[in-house]
C-alpha cells in the first residue's frame, strides 16, 4: 500500500525536531535526571564524556571525564578518595544544586559540596572539558560551582594552577598513586608564589623539579618553541596568582599531565593514529632534577660529569657537588662578578626584588651588601625588567640549551678569585699612573691613530665593517661584531623576540645609536662555512625594493650566524589577521594595497633582480609592515643558505567554495561593509591560479600582477590546486629541516 506523503513527511518531521531535542539536553543533567553507572553525559560537540570507570586492572568504579575521541585518557576524577566496589553509582542534582554522587545504598560518595542553593540547578560539560553548575537561567560563565576548581592530575587549557589571594584556597594538580589507582599519589604540581611565581613538581614538601621565575613571556625550563604553539599566562593582581595556558590552534588536542613517577608531560593527540605524543618531559634529564650538582655547582647535560664548581668554588670531597668558595669575599675591596650566560637563574630562596633599578645600579646594590652573593636583571613582566639579588649559597644552576633562553645572572667573586692578586692590583695602579704621566706625549700619536680610524670608518662608532666581497657592483655588507648584537638584544633575552619562522629566532634590538634592528639568529644547523655563509649575505644584500626588507649586515662568530634586518614597527602580517580584534584595522584598501605590493616584491625576486629567486618560505609571517603599513617581504634569498623541507598549504576549502559559487566565503567576515566584491572574487580567482597542480598552468608574476590590477582583464577557469589532499595537521611536528651545500647558481622563477 502507498504511504501518504503528508503522513511521511509528519513522521519525518516528528524524528527530527525529537533528535534535535535530544542533542541539546545531552550535555545536561537536571534536578529530575540521573546518570548510572553505564551511562553518559557528552558535551555539545562532543569532545568530553563524563560517566564511570575502572583504571587499569581495578574493579573498584570511579565517576570522571575523560576524551570522547580517547576513553581511556581520564582528565578529572570526582571520588579519587572513595571508590564505588560495585556498579550501582548514581550521580543526581540535588534540590540545594550539588552534585551528589550515591552507592548501592544510597551513601553519598562525594559531593560537590557547593554553599548556598540555587532556584533552577543543572549540571553541563562543557566543551572546555569542564563540568559546571549553574542556575538554568543564569548567563554563560556564571558558575555555581566547576571542576576546574578542582584538579586532579591533568591541567587543560583553560585550567588555574595558583591562589585565590582573598581565601587562601590553591589550586594544584596531585598525581595519582598509580596507573590503577586515581587517589591522591606523592607529587603535586603547583605555582611557587614566594618570589617570582614560579611552577614546581614536589614531593613531601621537597621540590624535584622547577620551571625557574616566570619572565613575562615563559618560564626559563621549559621549551621555548613551545611559547608558539601555546600561550602561557601568569596572571598577578589583588585578587589572584594563577597560570594557565592556551592553544593557539584551536585544532590542537594537548593536555598536561604529571604523572604517577612526578613527571610533567606535554601531550598532544594525533587524531589520524588516534593516539598521544610526547612533546617534552619534565625533568627532561639529571639536570633538570632540583638541586641535582647541590650548592653554588651547574648541571650541564652536555657533560659526562655533568655538575662543575661555579668559577671560584671548589668542592673539599674531591667532587662537584656542594662547592665551596675557594676564597672569602672581600666586602667592597676588590670584589668583582663573573657572568653565566644561558643558564637557569638560581632558586629564589633567600633573594631581594627591586624593579627600579637597572643593570648597573643592580651592580652598585649588590656590592654595596656583602651579603648578596649574585644578581641579575631580568624580565619579570612584558617590557618590564627588575632588579633580582641572592644571598646565601646558589641552589640548583643548571645550563640551558634553549637558544632563547639567555638570562645572565652575575655572580660575586673576590679579587683572587677573580684572578687579581694584590700584586697584580699594585701593577694595574702603577700601570695607570704610568698611562696618565706619558698622555702628554702621546698626542701627536693619538691625532695619526685618529685620522687612520676616520678613513676606515664607514659606518657609525661602535659597529665594526667589513668589506665581505670585492669587485664590481659589489655591495659592502658591514659585519657587525658579536658583543654588538648581544647587548642590543640583552644579550638575547626572550624579552627580546618578536617573532619565530622556519630559520630561528627574531629579536628585537637597539644599538647605542638609538636605531632598532630586527636580528634573525640563524639556525646552527645550516651546514655552511663562514664563506659560503657570506657569499649568500652579500647576494641577499644585493636585492633592493621597496617591499623587499631590507638587510642592513650580518654576524658571524664560531657556529652563529646572524642576519640584521631594519625593524618593522608593525609587525607582520600574521598578527594582524589572525586577532579577531586587530585585524578590523586593516580595511579590504589596506589589504588590497598589501597584497598588490607583495606582488611587486615577488616580481622583483622572480624577474627584475640579478639572481632571480624562489622564496619557498612565503607565508603571513613573513610579510613585514612599516608604520605605513607598506609590505615588505622578509626571509627572502634564505632558502639559498637553507633547504628545509617544502611546506604544503591546504587549500581545499577555497577551491571547494569557489567551484560551489560561494567563493565570497572565504573572504574575513568583517570585510563585507567595506570591500569590492568583485575585487575580492578577482584575488581569489588569480590566488587559486597560482597554486594550480601543474607550473606550466600558473601564471607568472607580471601576469599575477597585470590580472590583478586590470578589473578588464579575462582570467582562465583554474584548476585543481596541487596541494588539495587534507593532510594531518600534527606531521609538522616530527619535520625536520635538512642542510645542503649550496651553489651560487641561478633559481629559475616563474
Amino acid at each position: 500500500m502507498e504511504r501518504d506523503p503528508i503522513f511521511t513527511m509528519i513522521c519525518f518531521l516528528i524524528v527530527v525536531f525529537s533528535h534535535l531535542e535530544l542533542s541539546e539536553e545531552v550535555d545536561v543533567l537536571g534536578v529530575e535526571g540521573s546518570i548510572s553507572d553505564g551511562e553518559t553525559l557528552v558535551s555539545s560537540l562532543e569532545t568530553f564524556q563524563l560517566g564511570f570507570f575502572s583504571p587499569g586492572k581495578s574493579r573498584n568504579r570511579y565517576l570522571g571525564i575523560w576524551f570522547k575521541t580517547c576513553p581511556g585518557t581520564v582528565v578529572w576524577v570526582a571520588n579519587r578518595n572513595n571508590p564505588i566496589a560495585d556498579g550501582q553509582g548514581v550521580l543526581t542534582v540535588s534540590d540545594s544544586g550539588n552534585l551528589v554522587l550515591l552507592n548501592q545504598t544510597k551513601s553519598v560518595v562525594w559531593s560537590s559540596n557547593m554553599s548556598g542553593t540555587a532556584q533552577n540547578p543543572v549540571a553541563q560539560l562543557l566543551d572546555t572539558g569542564n563540568l559546571v553548575l549553574k542556575d538554568n537561567k543564569s548567563t554563560a560563565g556564571s558558575y555555581l560551582w566547576q571542576s576546574f576548581d578542582y584538579p586532579s592530575d591533568t591541567l587543560l587549557p583553560g585550567m588555574k594552577v595558583g591562589w585565590n589571594l582573598k581565601t587562601g584556597e590553591e589550586r594544584y594538580l596531585t598525581s595519582w598513586k598509580s596507573a590503577d589507582d586515581p587517589s591522591p599519589g606523592n607529587f603535586t604540581f603547583r605555582l611557587d608564589k614566594n618570589g617570582l611565581p614560579q611552577l614546581v613538581i614536589d614531593t613531601e614538601s621537597m621540590k624535584t623539579y622547577r620551571t625557574g621565575p616566570w619572565n613575562g613571556f615563559g618560564f626559563e625550563a621549559i621549551p621555548a618553541y613551545l611559547n608558539f604553539l601555546f600561550k602561557h599566562n601568569v596572571v598577578s593582581n589583588e585578587n589572584e596568582i594563577f597560570f594557565s595556558y592556551e592553544v593557539a590552534n584551536k585544532e590542537i588536542t594537548t593536555r598536561l599531565l604529571l604523572n604517577h613517577t612526578g613527571y610533567l608531560q606535554r601531550l598532544i593527540f594525533t587524531h589520524d593514529s588516534k593516539n598521544w605524543e610526547f612533546l617534552y618531559s619534565a625533568p627532561f634529564d639529571k639536570c633538570g632534577i632540583y638541586g641535582f650538582c647541590g650548592a653554588n655547582s651547574m648541571c650541564s647535560s652536555r657533560r659526562a660529569d655533568a655538575c662543575k664548581c661555579l668559577k671560584g668554588f671548589i668542592s673539599k670531597l674531591q667532587e662537584s657537588k656542594n662547592c665551596v668558595r675557594e676564597s672569602s669575599l672581600d666586602c667592597q675591596k676588590g670584589d668583582g662578578f663573573t657572568k653565566l650566560v644561558g643558564v637557569k637563574v638560581p632558586d629564589l630562596l633567600k633573594f631581594q626584588l627591586n624593579e627600579s633599578l637597572n643593570l648597573k645600579q643592580c651592580e652598585a646594590e649588590c656590592l654595596k651588601n656583602c651579603s648578596c652573593t649574585a644578581y641579575v636583571n631580568m624580565n619579570v613582566s612584558e617590557g618590564r625588567t627588575s632588579c633580582v639579588m641572592w644571598f646565601g649559597d646558589l641552589f640548583d644552576i643548571s645550563e640551558v640549551s634553549d637558544m632563547y633562553r639567555n638570562e645572565v645572572v652575575f655572580i660575586r667573586l673576590s679579587a683572587s678569585g677573580l684572578g687579581l692578586t694584590h700584586d697584580s692590583r699594585k701593577k694595574n695602579r702603577l700601570m695607570a699612573i704610568l698611562v696618565v704621566s706619558i698622555i702628554s706625549s702621546a698626542t701627536i700619536l693619538g691625532l695619526i691613530s685618529f685620522i687612520i680610524w676616520k678613513k676606515w670608518k664607514k659606518r657609525d662608532d661602535l659597529l665594526h665593517l667589513t668589506r665581505l666581497e670585492s669587485g664590481e657592483d659589489e655591495r659592502e655588507v658591514p659585519l657587525f661584531h658579536f658583543s654588538t648584537i648581544e647587548i642590543a638584544t640583552n644579550y638575547f633575552s626572550f624579552g627580546n623576540v618578536i617573532g619565530e619562522g622556519g630559520f630561528g629566532p627574531v629579536y628585537k634590538g637597539n644599538l647605542p645609536t638609538g636605531q632598532q634592528i630586527a636580528v634573525k639568529r640563524l639556525s646552527k644547523d645550516s651546514g655552511q662555512g663562514v664563506e659560503q655563509f657570506r657569499n649568500e649575505v652579500v647576494l641577499i644584500a644585493k636585492l633592493q625594493h621597496k617591499n623587499l626588507v631590507g638587510l642592513l649586515g650580518c654576524c658571524i662568530q664560531g657556529n652563529e650566524r646572524m642576519l640584521i634586518y631594519e625593524f618593522m614597527p608593525k609587525k607582520s602580517l600574521d598578527y594582524f589577521i589572525f586577532d579577531h580584534k586587530k585585524r578590523a584595522q586593516l580595511s579590504w584598501r589596506n589589504r588590497f594595497d598589501i597584497v598588490l605590493g607583495i606582488t611587486r616584491g615577488l616580481l622583483y625576486l622572480h624577474q627584475d633582480s640579478k639572481l632571480p629567486i624562489i622564496h619557498r618560505d612565503l607565508k603571513a609571517s613573513n610579510i613585514l609592515l612599516d608604520s605605513n603599513l607598506i609590505p615588505k617581504i622578509s626571509d627572502f634569498g634564505l632558502a639559498r643558505i637553507f633547504c628545509g623541507n617544502d611546506v604544503e598549504t591546504k587549500t581545499s576549502r577555497a577551491w571547494l567554495l569557489w567551484n560551489e559559487d560561494r567563493g565570497l566565503e572565504v573572504m574575513d567576515k568583517i570585510l563585507e561593509e567595506t570591500c569590492v566584491r568583485s575585487e575580492v572574487l578577482r584575488f581569489i580567482h588569480v590566488g587559486l591560479l597560482c597554486v594550480q597542480e601543474c607550473p606550466e598552468d600558473r601564471p607568472t608574476m607580471s601576469s599575477v600582477l597585470l590580472k590583478l590590477t586590470n578589473e578588464e582583464a579575462t582570467l582562465p577557469r583554474p584548476k585543481a590546486p596541487g596541494f588539495f589532499v587534507q593532510r594531518n595537521p600534527y606531521d609538522n611536528f616530527s619535520s625536520t629541516t635538512v642542510t645542503t651545500d649550496v651553489t651560487i647558481s641561478i633559481l629559475e622563477a616563474r
